[in-house]
């Protein structure tokens, strides 16, 4: 077979095993009651879908890089996503237990109340989190301008910083398998590619892991954007380095066919992380890493308006972006399709100016 028709059949195989893995794991997942409960008011109808949904994600990269064990980037980023994947799934484990018990609100006073870092119009509702939350809250009750309507369980989760350790240790798998080269944009920066490699693993499984709050968007997302790098390593005669972009995209497209808007079964932890390592792994070993950047723009916007909002640099009602566009009243359909259309537009645009203006 020529490199085209082992691209076909590459997609087409992880396409096709990730729809059938996702249907058995849903099945699965349903059976033991390892299901979703949202902590954002406005999901709460999701309550009681599946998650963990990566693990179909997994066993779908794994297939396909064992068929075509030949190529030995697509088996280092499945090696590589299976690590991720594993650290994901231990956090969405501990998220099964349950930290504590919040209290939902609803404004009944005539005009707007300030509840933590909210503003509540009268009849919103919102969750109390903060500590300052929950002190409006005593004095609200006693002024009788709010009332309790609800409770929300917060799941427990792993400490930031054993997170980031964690995710650290992940790179240590990419670094120790010797195959990333130490030159970065034709430059080569010996050592110092060590830390960039560690940085890269971190944000961008940080990235997708922000990113995945709403129906098929990280998937969706990441099926575009995998499917840009795959074509933009193509048209540059960088064969090997398109096969493991393509399985990505193979993997994306077909989690997203139960993922997509309304979502049967979530990835978690244990998806975006994987994919989060899977892509940017892709992007090392492609020496694509300048154009995979730019076609993660969205998710990486996403971070960087997350973290000015924590330094209280900006201040959103709800983190991350696409919970505030949400709460300020675009349907999470609307929001999902929006994200995929400018990822689309800037994977095209990237793709134009480089063959137009770069080659």
């Amino acid at each position: 077979m020529n490199n085209f028709q082992i691209d076909i059949l590459i997609f087409i195989i992880a396409l096709l095993s990730t729809i059938f893995f996702t249907i058995v794991i849903k099945r699965v997942l349903i059976e033991a009651n390892v299901t979703d409960k949202p902590i954002v008011t406005e999901h709460s109808h999701k309550s009681g879908t599946p998650t963990m949904g990566g693990l179909a994600i997994l066993l779908g990269i794994l297939l396909t890089s064992s068929i075509y064990f030949t190529n030995r980037y697509l088996m280092i980023v499945a090696i590589i996503m299976a690590t991720a994947g594993i650290i994901g799934l231990l956090d969405d484990l501990l998220g099964l237990k349950t930290k504590e018990i919040q209290k939902k609100v609803r404004n009944i006073y005539s005009a707007p109340i300030e509840m933590g870092r909210l503003m509540l119009k009268p009849g919103e509702e919102a969750r109390v989190a903060t500590e300052k939350a929950k002190k409006d809250l005593v004095k609200y009750l006693a002024e009788k301008k709010v009332e309790i309507v609800g409770e929300a369980p917060i799941k427990s989760e792993v400490e930031e910083s054993e997170k980031i350790i964690a995710q650290i240790i992940i790179s240590l798998f990419l670094l120790g398998s010797g195959a990333v080269s130490s030159s970065v944009l034709g430059i080569d920066i010996g050592y110092f590619i060590i830390p960039v490699v560690i940085f890269g693993i971190v944000g961008a499984i940080n990235a997708v892991n922000l990113i995945d709050g709403m129906d098929g968007l990280a998937a969706g997302i990441l099926a575009i954007a995998s499917s840009a790098c795959a074509i933009f390593a193509i048209t540059t005669n960088n064969v090997d380095g398109a096969l493991p972009f393509i399985a990505l995209a193979g993997v994306s497209f077909g989690f997203l066919a139960l993922n997509r808007y309304p979502a049967s079964i979530f990835m978690g932890d244990t998806g975006s992380f994987a994919l989060g390592a899977g892509y940017i792994t892709a992007a090392f070993l492609g020496n694509v890493l300048y154009f995979a950047l730019i076609a993660l723009a969205i998710p990486i916007i996403s971070v960087i308006v997350s973290l000015l909002h924590r330094a209280h640099i900006i201040n959103l009602p709800v983190e991350p972006l696409h919970h505030t566009l949400n709460y300020k009243g675009l349907s999470e359909k609307k929001i999902v399709l929006l994200y995929w259309g400018i990822t689309l537009i800037i994977c095209i645009l990237a793709l134009y100016f480089y063959h137009a203006f770069i080659i």
